[in-house]
């Protein structure tokens, strides 16, 4: 063997020894723990695991792609007909859901009048009338809770819509 080529060798040996360093921990009397590639007094050398690896997902795709053949064959192709038909049939649905998210705001906003309108009242023991306001509060704000809830849904279901034409 040619003495650039041991010598060679015995570099990347070497230097694959040197990558793998070995891992010190130490808990002090106040619980702290150290953890160190030199050893230190009173710390225990851990034994981990080498770490699982695997290719990158594109690495593993041209892969594949390379036993199947090629990259095109390998990924499902539909052709413009049925898209067309997907997409109508995806913006018929959310046609629908829009439609149902609008009678469900206009329920919704129909409930948060109510609640406004309605005042919590309560008689105490003293025979007298008054209005329990917290009980009122919260009952309004669920009330806007939920129109705010379906104004969201309803710009969502837009945003889809938009993104389909």
């Amino acid at each position: 063997m040619k003495p650039t080529r041991m010598l060679l060798l015995c570099v990347v040996f070497t230097a694959s020894t040197a990558a793998h360093a070995e891992i010190y921990k130490r808990v002090d009397k106040e619980g702290r723990v150290t953890y160190s590639s030199e050893p230190l007094k009173g710390a225990q050398k851990l034994k981990l695991e080498p770490l699982p690896t695997m290719p990158p997902p594109r690495a593993a795709a041209k892969e594949r792609n390379r036993e199947v053949g090629s990259e095109e064959s390998a990924f499902p192709r539909v052709d413009n007909a049925t898209q067309k038909r997907r997409d109508d049939k995806r913006l018929r649905i959310l046609e629908d859901e829009m439609a149902s998210e609008r009678q469900a705001l206009e329920d919704a906003r129909t409930q948060l009048k109510v609640a406004e309108d309605t005042p919590q009242i309560y008689t105490g023991a003293d025979g007298k009338t008054y209005r329990n306001m917290a009980k009122y509060e919260e009952s309004v704000q669920a009330a806007q809770e939920n129109v705010r809830m379906h104004e969201n849904n309803l710009r969502a279901i837009q945003t889809e819509i938009d993104n389909l034409k």
